[in-house]
């Protein structure tokens, strides 16, 4: 089992599915590149780990973290698995640049009870939240 992850924010994208279409227009030859300035302390670790990306105040979903590669100007490059994995919703302060999160602050994943969850508006899920309803 992975023993770290870190979260991100997803500057930019107002919804899951708005993230869901940037990961996708950035695939190239089966996984996600991020570019980041510096490499991880802990890099070891995190492989087999999760990005946990924050969407308007919340980490929203997750992506597994295959392993990282020096990018142009001696950039980090963060190679992503494709599949971006909707997360019961937990709110997170915005951040510059990632954060380690420990896996048992990490959010749980959607089970089959919760399909469609992820499609709904963020504001009505962060109420939703708030009011310990999901």
């Amino acid at each position: 089992m992975p023993s770290l992850n870190i979260s991100k924010v997803a500057v930019g994208c107002a919804s899951f599915d708005a993230l869901r279409k940037r990961q996708q227009s950035r695939l190239t030859d089966g996984i996600v590149p991020i570019v980041t300035r510096f490499m991880p302390k802990r890099a070891d670790e995190l492989i087999g780990g999760s990005i946990y990306w924050i969407v308007k105040h919340r980490i929203a979903a997750r992506q597994t973290i295959l392993g990282f590669a020096e990018g142009a100007d001696r950039r980090t490059v963060i190679r992503l698995d494709p599949k971006l994995v909707p997360v019961r919703a937990r709110a997170k302060r915005a951040h510059q640049g990632w954060r380690y999160l420990a896996p048992e602050d990490a959010p749980a994943d959607f089970d089959g009870e919760d399909e469609g969850m992820a499609e709904l508006p963020a504001n009505l899920v962060v109420k939703l939240t708030a009011l310990a309803l999901i």
